[in-house]
């Protein structure tokens, strides 16, 4: 299979002369650098943010540990500063170096000051010398930052323009991007364009890192840097943080270039491999500080990934929901599959309409299995979510597990992994991946305003491909998942009184997820949950595109804004997160 693909790789090379996945990455960067013409401040706004006084005008403090600090860099960093166009900052520098750098305070003796430099004597590691720098701090707000980094002339500006829109604002971060030297001419690359707090993506990876900027009040609240989780101390840091936080908002700007060098970890996992087994000491601390304990943490298929397994706190039953519509050779494949699931409390409740002799019999059949019950409705038509409050009423189980009868399991262990997060406090439902045969995407959560007025994220993307900084990997936030594969606690179930079965299909399983984050619950993708959809693929995205008024009015106020957990500078007209070089 290899060689195979080394051969294909090289039929492109030669009448292509790239490769499909080396255009894309071509084209994404080409968008992006229209993006960055687009989107940031050209030398007109630059100087009417300089002219801007706002009413509050904090001091920013930019705590920034140094350690043998390349001079290029070091004079880069305080160029990007002095090129602010908010000015009410300070720099403050902690040297572990054995000595203080002649270079570095001649240099800041420039600045007036603005500049706060300590040599420690000693190198204290990323977070002692972080903890020295923090000591100096006298700002409002503090800011982290990276000797080798950069900031954009226009991030300061922002950072404090969103502390005056947002009362109790005491966490603030952005999106950032990469940079790199080819020639002496800076590249910039990579953008990571982020969800607003999701505190599922969060604890599958630091997604948040860069730039952060936390209130005084927050910074005491936390406490130092811990050197037990260097490496990985901005993420223990930030976990720490969102334990603490009044009001955490996320710009959707790129605010910060993290500069790509051999030691970098931007330059890729294997420059600092001890950083990641430091990040899940870090989580697991986190987790046990919120009372979960028993949590497992292991490695993505991608290192910096975690995949977190949450310990089942008591073994109630789950009833399994199957809306059947005369379907009997992809009911007993869905059944199959759910038979070899390793959780064994549960029931499968069966409920169809359908009056034909052949599936009738079929029914009779099944219920000699006492875990298998079979309601049967005297409706006409076929209505999907009728039959799944249907099956609701009559169920037994503290947890409701909802599958369309095309489905095939494949993950044995996927029971768990619903029940788990379900009795997880914030949770309010949880969904899985659906792939098609062929391996493709069909269900991997579900964005508002995506192709047209809601859409499927990753459609048609291969089902083992990582996605956009691994998304489809990962155990994430989303604000809607398909009914097709759900997993939800009777008493949430109850409290959002369930499906709605008058609106029109594509539409139930959008309004449920709302009502569901109408009560302050976070809906939850996980892939490591797997069915096959027998169904044909289909290019369209449940037609929803001529969308009753009712609905878009009912939820108005989730329409008229940005999905947060889909950036805003993706595009709207692809479900596979690429760049939208346009003006956003």
């Amino acid at each position: 299979m290899i060689e195979i693909k080394k051969i294909i790789k090289k039929i492109y090379k030669i009448f292509f002369k790239e490769t499909p996945t080396e255009k894309l990455n071509r084209e994404e960067q080409e968008n992006y650098q229209k993006w960055i013409t687009n989107n940031e401040p050209d030398e007109a706004e630059l100087e009417n943010q300089r002219k801007t006084k706002f009413k509050f005008m904090p001091k920013i403090s930019i705590v920034v540990p140094l350690y043998n600090t390349p001079e290029k860099y070091f004079e880069e960093l305080l160029l990007s500063l002095k090129e602010q166009t908010y000015t009410n900052w300070e720099l403050c520098l902690a040297d572990g170096s054995q000595k203080e750098n002649e270079y570095i305070k001649k240099t800041i003796s420039l600045y007036g000051d603005k500049i706060k430099y300590k040599c420690i004597g000693t190198n204290k590691g990323i977070s002692g010398n972080t903890n020295e720098a923090l000591k100096l701090a006298t700002g409002d707000y503090i800011a982290l930052m990276d000797q080798d980094d950069l900031l954009p002339k226009f991030a300061l500006y922002e950072i404090v323009k969103t502390i005056n829109e947002n009362e109790d604002v005491d966490f603030v971060y952005s999106d950032e991007d990469k940079i790199y030297e080819k020639n002496d001419t800076k590249i910039r690359t990579s953008p990571h364009f982020k969800q607003d707090y999701a505190i599922d993506t969060l604890r599958s990876y630091n997604y948040i890192c860069h730039f952060s900027v936390f209130s005084k009040e927050l910074i005491s609240k936390i406490g130092e840097f811990n050197s037990e989780f260097d490496g990985s101390q901005d993420y223990d840091f930030i976990l720490r943080a969102i334990e603490n936080a009044n009001k955490i908002i996320h710009i959707p700007k790129i605010l910060y270039n993290w500069r790509i060098s051999e030691s970098s970890v931007a330059s890729g996992a294997s420059a600092k491999p001890y950083a990641y087994e430091a990040a899940k000491r870090a989580l697991l601390a986190s987790l046990e500080r919120k009372n979960i304990y028993g949590a497992n943490i292991e490695d993505s298929k991608i290192i910096g990934l975690y995949n977190v397994t949450y310990p089942i706190l008591k073994k109630e039953k789950i009833s399994i929901i199957i809306p059947n519509n005369n379907n009997k050779r992809q009911l007993k494949k869905c059944i199959n599959s759910i038979m070899k699931s390793t959780y064994n409390n549960f029931e499968i409740i069966i409920v169809d309409n359908s009056k034909d002799k052949e599936i009738l019999k079929y029914y009779k059949r099944l219920k000699e299995n006492e875990k298998i019950k079979i309601e049967l409705t005297d409706d006409k038509t076929f209505n999907y979510f009728k039959l799944c409050n249907l099956g609701a009423s009559k169920s037994n189980g503290e947890y409701l597990v909802f599958i369309n009868s095309d489905i095939k399991i494949a993950s044995k262990d996927w029971l768990q992994k619903i029940l788990s997060n379900c009795q997880r406090n914030e949770v309010g439902c949880i969904g899985g991946k659906v792939l098609y045969k062929n391996n493709k995407i069909k269900y991997a959560g579900i964005a508002l305003n995506l192709m047209g007025i809601f859409g499927n994220i990753h459609m048609l993307e291969k089902g083992n491909s990582p996605g956009y900084f691994g998304r489809i990997m990962i155990q994430q936030n989303v604000m809607a998942i398909s009914s097709q594969l759900i997993g939800v606690s009777k008493k949430t179930f109850d409290t959002v009184k369930g499906f709605d079965s008058n609106l029109k299909e594509g539409y139930s399983d959008v309004d449920f997820c709302l009502k569901i984050n109408d009560i302050g619950k976070v809906v939850v993708y996980n892939p490591n949950i797997v069915g096959y959809d027998n169904e044909k693929i289909q290019l369209k995205y449940d037609e929803n595109n001529d969308c009753n008024e009712g609905f878009l009015k009912k939820w108005n106020k989730y329409f008229i804004k940005e999905d947060k957990y889909f950036n805003p500078n993706f595009r709207k007209d692809v479900s596979n997160m690429r760049i939208n070089p346009n003006k956003i």
